[in-house]
């Protein structure tokens, strides 16, 4: 096996799945700004190219993809986009994501269950159906993050159902990982500690208040919920050259919740 060093993100091209807001967009927009070519994906079309409209007013490179996650032919359309656009796949960040509200898991329905594990976990069987042959048709290695969470290694009551997608998500990524070496395809996954985006409320337990929200910061050393940025900054080390040997890992990001 030749050892095969990544491209610098300048010359990278990078999708991003979610990436019409919240940590997805923070992630598009950081490795834009860092020259990468970055495909803006997102199940709300308005929201995708909202993104990558600002990533080009701000001189970046971005194409905008409205696609599902959850189903084949949304991968299959991203994918051909991307290639009909730029000249290959070099890194992918599976952000996409999403809960069920906190609550007791014998009152989850059983469609809010099949979404959320659709979205979080099947999600990773069609992207590596899809972007992984291109990868290995490339010949030059790549790199691939799934969005996990800290609900993977400690997770919380009122969350079980999602906690198990994430979970499967750290175990899928560690496997892959071994699976994908030969190929100089690196694996790692991102568990944020919880982050003010637009499923913020659903991971409380209980009303957004500010004695609710004390009660779930105490429990992160480093005294403040996750942004974007945090997310973005740690996307960007895992698929660039900072990261040659590193794969198979879980990073937490999370302000030293999981202690």
């Amino acid at each position: 096996m030749t050892p095969i060093e990544p491209r610098p993100l300048s010359e990278q091209v990078v999708l991003v799945t979610g990436a019409g807001g919240g940590f997805g967009e923070g992630i598009a927009r950081h490795v834009a700004a860092a020259g990468a070519r970055v495909v803006v994906a997102d199940l709300r079309a308005e929201q995708a190219q909202r993104v990558a409209t600002d990533i080009l007013a701000e001189g970046g490179r971005a194409l905008a993809v409205a696609m599902d996650v959850t189903r084949a032919d949304g991968w299959q359309a991203l994918v051909e986009r991307t290639l009909a656009q730029w000249d290959g796949i070099d890194s992918l960040i599976n952000n996409a994501g999403t809960t069920h509200r906190n609550q007791s898991m014998l009152d989850v329905d059983e469609a809010t269950f099949d979404r959320v594990y659709a979205t979080n976990v099947k999600s990773l069987y069609w992207s590596a159906q899809s972007v992984v042959p291109v990868l290995r048709r490339q010949g030059r290695g790549g790199a691939i993050v799934n969005i996990a969470s800290t609900a993977a290694a400690r997770p919380r009551p009122g969350l079980t159902w999602y906690a198990g997608t994430k979970g499967a998500a750290v175990t899928i990524t560690k496997a892959m990982a071994a699976e994908l070496a030969p190929d100089q395809i690196r694996v790692n996954a991102i568990n944020p500690v919880m982050g003010e985006t637009g499923l913020f409320g659903d991971f409380l337990p209980g009303e957004n208040t500010p004695a609710v929200r004390e009660r779930i910061l105490a429990t992160i050393p480093l005294g403040r919920f996750s942004r974007p940025l945090d997310i973005a900054r740690a996307c960007a080390f895992l698929v660039g050259p900072e990261s040659a040997f590193i794969t198979g890992v879980a990073m937490e990001v999370d302000g030293g919740r999981c202690i």
